[in-house]
Parts: structure tokens; C-alpha cells; sequence
């Protein structure tokens, strides 16, 4: 299930005693214990391989197995003399922790009622890939490189055949797991989702691969916030005890903190070289002996230590840590409400007039200042805010307000959604309903202006052509309609002079028509009967604008 193979060894336990204290650390820590090298449990099927099947997202592909240092993340409350490694352990990438995040405040909003908790698509993200190798990814949030699996041929691993014709994994014969979340085609084309709203729906974009990864989780009814429905979820993922186990240690590590680092300086799994196209993929049978297991270097052998009286122990008191400290509910977010925001509505290619508002405020209902509030664009709609972002987040003022940037349509007409996100450990999600309407023409004009003359009973020379324009931009599709007219008080359908033809042949004074690409139109030939004179033609648009042309039927001059 993920871009590693075979089982890889937690790093530290040279010896025996140091063997059996981690393990028993581990167990403290309700963590999954590295089995001691040369245990009947350290073979490929422990290590991350599980049952051939194709069911799982990923094809039950192998997956990294380093658990958690064995101490927890620094936060408010515990020691600050933590060791290097479980610092940088509990730094994820800025792409990749930001993409995890909008994931679960994407599925607040879509499917509330299950939960998801961003700290489960970490864990997940950290065993499939070492969190995309590091948080290797580009400014959009795609992979510097495809991160793809072992080919899924039945050799050591399950046998699928190829769905996609290699358009994702580049293997026209096998699939392969592909991505930061390592999904193999065929679950992709079933659950994969734009989720950085670039159009595209690639698995190898960390945000992308995080909102689909969370729209699998959620399948059905699960709560995840119920440990059955989190663990069934995690099987479905990959059908192994050993992949549950491991997923859950890093859940909780992350639960208890975590933060944010630059791309690409992320901890990488203890044997990912970091190099290649895709994933090292060494054998699966292949795991990393202990330093002291080496055949070509003996044992060292430590003499007795030399008699002496024993030491009376020290009598300094144990060092305790104090409770946390309440948070204090005037410094707390409890709700999010709108702050005024009026109708948003425009017409294509416009700006809206109005801005969404809301409000952020505390358990005590006052308002609530440095509240960050994401603000996204919701649903099939290409309307966008400034530089052409979905998502926007801010800072709510000293009145707890804050308001998006404005917004501008695209050219996609319809509904779609604003919504605004506050909170994290219980996020608080508006809905704004925004619609887009279709530019209509203000303006019908000629696109040359020459004269229209004809002799009687001839055609006119020079055929009308007109353009159609909403505040002087060109509008496709707009209806019109062109009739001979009388020069009557109130005009009429003139009953002769100048005429167009039907497909029949016959003379009609009266067509409907559309405009084409940006607004033009030209109308078909005209033809003059035997009678002289000067005669109105007129062309209107459905909203009102109209245009009339001069046109002369007379004998040409001797």
C-alpha cells in the first residue's frame, strides 16, 4: 500500500536489554511493538504485506512500518527537554499539513457526521509515504516526482491487472499504488477528487490525494469519531491487524501534537533513500539487521566491574509536572456567524458587490479577535477569489470580524457555495449560497457601415453583418430577431419592399437568429421586389436592444 517494501527496522536497540525496554516502553504507549529481529513475526506478511486482494484503496500494496519514538510530542503541559527525534518526528511539511487540514474542514462541510479528524490522514499519509518523501511536493502541491508502488503482478503481492492503461502509474500490464496516499487506479477513478480546485483530479497532488483519502474513510456511515468505525475505515484501507496497529500509533502520536516545517525537510522512513521516480522498492524479504547483529565484527565482552561499597541513593524528591492549566473560555472559540453578508450574485466575468462577513466569538459569546477563518469556493463553478485562489484564510479583527476578498465569477453559470471554517478540534462551518448568471446583450450594432443598396427586382450586394455585446464585451448565443418594418407611427411587418428567403425559396420579411462566437452575426442575403423606395429593416434583442438599418431599392443612374 505504500512506495516501501519489506519491513523496516526502528532504529536504537542494540542489545537485548535496550530490545525489551523500547518494547515495553511501546506497550505503555499502546503503540505496536517492532518485533526483535529474528522473530518468527518479522517476515514480509507482518512487515506491511497482507493477503492478495484488490478491495482495499491500494490494493493492500506494502506500506512503511516505523513506528513513533517512544517519546511523545512536545505541548503545552509536558517536558521541553524532548529529544531531537521525536521533534522532528512530529514536523509534517507545510503543503502536506495544510492539505490534511482543508481535507477535514472539506468534509466538515460535505459529510459532518463523520468526523474525520486530519490527524488520521497524517497517520495514513505517514506510513504510505513518509508523508509525500518529506513533503517533496511543488507550489500546487504535487509530488516532485510520481510516488508509485511495486507492479501488483502476484509475485509477493496481489495480482491486479491493469485498469487505467498505465495513464497513472505508467504500467500498461499491472496496476501499481500511486501518490502520497498510494491509491491504484481503480479506487482512484471511484474516489479521486479535485481537491486544490486546479480542474485537474490527480493522485499524485498531496491536496487532491488528502480529500480523497478522507472521502474513502467516510464511506457510508462511519463516525470516526467512534474507534470501531475508525478501525473498520483503516482496514478498508489496507486489510491487515499490522497496518491497523500502525496507523493508530502514529494517529495518537500526532493527536498529541505536532508541527509545521518547510517542504521537503520532513523525517523520511529510517530506509528511504529519497531518490528515483518513484519509491525505493528494495525486496520484501530483505530486512535491516541491528548494528550489533553483524557477523564480521565480535561481540565486545566488558570486564566485571571492580567492588565497591554501595552508595546511599539520592534524596531529591521526584520532579512532577503540574496539571494543564483550563483554557480560559474568553480566549476559546465557540461559534461562527454571519457578519451581514448580502446576496452574492454576478454576472460572468464580473466581480461580486457583496463580500462574505461572519463573525468569530468565544465560549462567553463575545466576540473574538486573531480567529483564523478559511473562506473556500464550493462546487462546479470557476469563479474565483483574488490570483485566482479557492481558498483564502484570515484573521478575524478586535471585533471578531473578518471578510473575504471579493469575488470574482468565471465564466461557468449556475449555483455554488461560500463557505467559511473556524476552529479545529470542533470546527464551526457556514454556508453561503452564490450564483453566477450569463452575460445578456446591452448593445446591437453593425460591424461596417456601408450603404445597403439595390436595383428592383435584384439582390443586395452587401449582406448586414451585426455583433451583439454586453458593456462592449462580445455575448455568443444571444437571440435576435430581424423584420422588414413600415415607416408607420406604430411599425409593423412590411408587405413589401425588401425580403429575405425561407428554405423554400419564398420570400419572408421577418427571421429569428443567434449570435456566434463573440456576438457576430451575418444575416442572410437580401433581395429587393419591383418596388422603389426607402425601407426600414429592424433587429432586436430579447433584452431590448435594437438596431435599425437603411435600406434602398432604386434604378441605377443612367
Amino acid at each position: 500500500m505504500a512506495a516501501q517494501f519489506g519491513r523496516r527496522l526502528r532504529r536504537g536497540a542494540t542489545t537485548t536489554a535496550v530490545a525489551a525496554a523500547a518494547v515495553a516502553a511501546l506497550s505503555a504507549s499502546q503503540a505496536p511493538a517492532a518485533p526483535h529481529p529474528g522473530s518468527a513475526s518479522d517476515d514480509r506478511t507482518a512487515a506491511g504485506a497482507t493477503e492478495p486482494g484488490d478491495s482495499a484503496a491500494t490494493g493492500n500494496s506494502p506500506y512503511y512500518t516505523d513506528l513513533p519514538p517512544l517519546d511523545t510530542p512536545n505541548k503545552p503541559g509536558t517536558s521541553v527537554n524532548l529529544p531531537v527525534t521525536g521533534s522532528a518526528e512530529a514536523g509534517i511539511p507545510a503543503s502536506v499539513l495544510a492539505a490534511y487540514k482543508k481535507a477535514e474542514q472539506g468534509l466538515a462541510s460535505t459529510d459532518a457526521a463523520c468526523r474525520l479528524p486530519w490527524q488520521l490522514l497524517a497517520a495514513i499519509g505517514k506510513v504510505e509515504s513518509g508523508q509525500a518523501r518529506g513533503g517533496k511536493v511543488d507550489a500546487n502541491g504535487t509530488t516532485l516526482s510520481p510516488i508509485l508502488g511495486p507492479a501488483l503482478n502476484g509475485q509477493g503481492f496481489a495480482l491486479i491487472k491493469d485498469t487505467d492503461g498505465g495513464a497513472y502509474d505508467g504500467d500498461a500490464t499491472h496496476d501499481r499504488a500511486v501518490g502520497p496516499m498510494q491509491f491504484i487506479p481503480s479506487t482512484w477513478a471511484t474516489w479521486g477528487t479535485d481537491g486544490n480546485g486546479d480542474g485537474r483530479k490527480d493522485p499524485n497532488n498531496i491536496y487532491d490525494a488528502a480529500l480523497s483519502a478522507g472521502r474513502y474513510l467516510c464511506a457510508g456511515t462511519r463516525d470516526l469519531s467512534l474507534a470501531t468505525d475508525l478501525d473498520k475505515a483503516v482496514l478498508s484501507y489496507n486489510h491487515s491487524t499490522e497496518y491497523l496497529r500502525t496507523v493508530r500509533s502514529w494517529f495518537e502520536y500526532y493527536k498529541r501534537g505536532t508541527h509545521e516545517v518547510p517542504d521537503g525537510t520532513g523525517v523520511l522512513p529510517a530506509t528511504d533513500t529519497g531518490t528515483g521516480t518513484s519509491s525505493p522498492s528494495p525486496s520484501p524479504s530483505v530486512t535491516t539487521p541491528p548494528a550489533s547483529s553483524s557477523p564480521s565484527t565480535p561481540p565486545a565482552t566488558t570486564p566485571p566491574p571492580a567492588t565497591t561499597p554501595p552508595t546511599k541513593p539520592p534524596t531529591t524528591p521526584p520532579t512532577t509536572t503540574p496539571p494543564p492549566t483550563a483554557p480560559d473560555p474568553s480566549e476559546t472559540f465557540g461559534s461562527l456567524e454571519n457578519a451581514g453578508t448580502g446576496t452574492l450574485t454576478a454576472t460572468a466575468g464580473e466581480a461580486f458587490t457583496e463580500r462574505v462577513r461572519v463573525r468569530a466569538k468565544n465560549e462567553l459569546g463575545v466576540p473574538l479577535g486573531k480567529t483564523s477563518v478559511t473562506f473556500a469556493v464550493v462546487g462546479s463553478t470557476d469563479t474565483r477569489f483574488a490570483d485566482g485562489k479557492s481558498t483564502v484564510t484570515l484573521t478575524t479583527g478586535a471585533d471578531g470580524t473578518v471578510t473575504a476578498p471579493v469575488l470574482t465569477a468565471g465564466e461557468k453559470t449556475g449555483a455554488f457555495k461560500v463557505t467559511a471554517v473556524a476552529g479545529t478540534t470542533e470546527p464551526r462551518v457556514l454556508s453561503f449560497a452564490a450564483s453566477v448568471t450569463a452575460r445578456v446583450a446591452d448593445t446591437v450594432a453593425r460591424t461596417d457601415d456601408k450603404a445597403l443598396t439595390a436595383a428592383p427586382g435584384a439582390e443586395f450586394a452587401d449582406r448586414v453583418g451585426i455583433k451583439t455585446t454586453y458593456k462592449g464585451t462580445g455575448v455568443a448565443g444571444t437571440a435576435v430577431t430581424a423584420t422588414m418594418i413600415t415607416d408607420a407611427e406604430t411599425p409593423a411587418e412590411n408587405d413589401k419592399g425588401p425580403y429575405f428567403k425561407d428554405g423554400d425559396g419564398e420570400p419572408v420579411r421577418t427571421l429569428d437568429l443567434t449570435t456566434g462566437a463573440d456576438g457576430l452575426l451575418e444575416l442572410p442575403k437580401i433581395y429587393a421586389d419591383d418596388t422603389a423606395g426607402t425601407y426600414t429593416l429592424r433587429i432586436t434583442t430579447a433584452s431590448g436592444a435594437t438596431l435599425t438599418v437603411e435600406l434602398k431599392v432604386e434604378a441605377p443612374a443612367a
